[in-house]
């Protein structure tokens, strides 16, 4: 079937559409990672709520259309705005309810995490999500969900309670532990495969306002001896402490001296969500596992907690990340590290950036068994990702092959399975790892056949029907 022109998208639809030579299409367009901000999307649905929803995706599945999913725009692949896609956009869908008493949380897909943590924290509440405000809640819940929380109470996935979601054919079902319980499964973890959601429904956790957080810094002569230390200490430490250690180049932040501007160190991002007297302690001794030349630790609350990353991860730049599990920081791990780290690109100027973010996950989050959910974490303990981010198309090849260097020196320790969200697309076999066993894999293709047989959903990390079927189940 010829692709459609989309003079017949349905009059009915209440939002805003874009073609490329439309007003407002390059707004419409604009996506947190410029690095693929050449694609030109063929038609932007922009809808104005789930009925929107509904009457986008009928018109793709009645044409066998493939589409793009955008809700808070923030794909590492860009996979929200694809070249010569049609895009059904979710980002203008930003209803939250919340219930105090019991602490469930309803959140529509596109409310991005921070607008999430400004109207739980009315509350004194906290769904475990993850570290940069403007990251949308759809993709992150999906994916997994990693952050300041995970040692306490789990992944996003072990907290989400039900979902409400438009399937590839256009009908409106629920998805929870008792509707559709297979599908539940599967969408805790499957990313954008297997259907529309459009809102989530989180079991949110007392946490805030006041907690402790910042940074601790140290010359990187001291990085190697203080990761290495850092799964013993952190077995010790109480759930309630999260360290995500971070090897940069020395942001000019306040306590951090002139001279070490631009020189790599590494940096311990800390958050304490327990009592007082408990983490001024714990934040004492981690500390202590070297000499900081500049600690920022301290009394917060939990919005300037997670918001702490938000430097590093800016929109309206170059952006790319490679990834992986490791089951332990040790010495060659962290000797890798360090070495790397050493051979970055030369930064100019505050909007650039080359780092490797190391993420806890560790605690609660292996409370949860490994086939409770599609996510896997099977001997994962941490999460590293080389980051780079810049402005100048002509250092791409600079930047992206830093990433690339260190995701192959990490090779011999990184494990088979991984986190679909904070990395790029690294191929087809690795997909096929990322969910752990084989059949947890094949059973996410059944799924896919199930519900996605046309594999209309595969602008994303994808995974293809097991074999083709005629129409998703009811």
């Amino acid at each position: 079937m010829a692709k459609p022109d989309f003079s017949d998208f349905p009059p009915s639809f209440r939002g805003a559409t874009f073609r490329p030579d439309d007003p407002g299409y390059a707004e419409a367009r604009t996506i947190w990672n410029c690095l693929t901000a050449d694609a030109t999307p063929v038609f932007i649905a922009q809808c104005a709520d789930t009925e929107d929803v509904v009457t986008a995706v009928r018109y793709a599945s009645d044409r066998d259309l493939p589409f793009a999913l955008r809700s808070g725009g923030h794909s590492m692949d860009g996979a929200g705005m694809p070249d010569g896609a049609f895009v059904v956009d979710l980002s203008q869908l930003k209803d939250i309810e919340i219930d105090p008493a019991s602490g469930v949380v309803s959140v529509a897909s596109g409310v991005t995490l921070g607008e999430m943590d400004t109207a739980t924290q009315r509350h004194g509440l906290v769904v475990p999500s993850g570290t940069v405000t403007t990251t949308g809640v759809a993709g992150l819940a999906l994916g997994g969900g990693l952050g300041f929380n995970t040692r306490r109470f789990g992944m996003t996935v072990d907290n989400t309670l039900a979902y409400d979601m438009v399937t590839v054919d256009g009908r409106r079902i629920r998805v929870s532990a008792e509707e559709n319980a297979e599908l539940f499964w599967g969408l805790r973890g499957a990313g954008h495969n297997l259907g529309v959601v459009t809102s989530f429904q989180f079991q949110a956790h007392k946490v805030g306002p006041q907690v402790h957080s910042g940074l601790i810094m140290y010359a990187l002569d001291q990085a190697e001896n203080i990761m290495t230390a850092l799964d013993t200490h952190m077995a010790g430490a109480s759930r309630a402490l999260t360290v995500d250690p971070v090897l940069l180049p020395a942001p000019p932040l306040p306590g951090v001296p002139a001279s070490l501007f631009g020189t790599p160190i590494l940096v311990l991002v800390v958050v304490h969500t327990g009592d007082a007297a408990t983490a001024v302690a714990e934040l004492e001794a981690l500390a202590a596992l070297g000499t900081p030349v500049a600690n920022t630790a301290g009394p917060s609350t939990w919005l300037e907690a997670n918001s702490i990353l938000d430097i590093i991860g800016p929109g309206g730049r170059r952006n790319y990340a490679r990834g992986g599990y490791i089951a332990s920081l040790t010495q060659p791990v962290s000797a890798a590290f360090v070495e790397q780290i050493g051979k970055a690109p030369s930064l100019n100027g505050p909007g650039e950036i080359a780092g490797i973010a190391i993420q806890a996950l560790s605690g609660a989050c292996h409370d949860f068994d490994e086939d409770s959910a599609a996510f896997s974490r099977t001997g994962a303990t941490w999460l590293w990702e080389a980051v780079a981010g810049w402005e100048d198309p002509a250092r791409d090849e600079e930047f992206l092959g830093f990433t690339e260097r260190v995701l192959a020196s990490l090779k011999p320790h990184v494990l088979s399975n991984s986190y679909v969200n904070l990395t790029a697309h690294q191929g087809e076999e690795w997909v096929r790892g990322l969910y752990g066993s084989p059949g947890k894999f094949q059973r996410l293709q059944a799924l896919k056949a199930e519900w996605d047989p046309r594999n209309l959903l595969r602008f994303n990390k994808n995974i293809e029907p097991a074999s083709a079927g005629t129409g998703a189940a009811g």
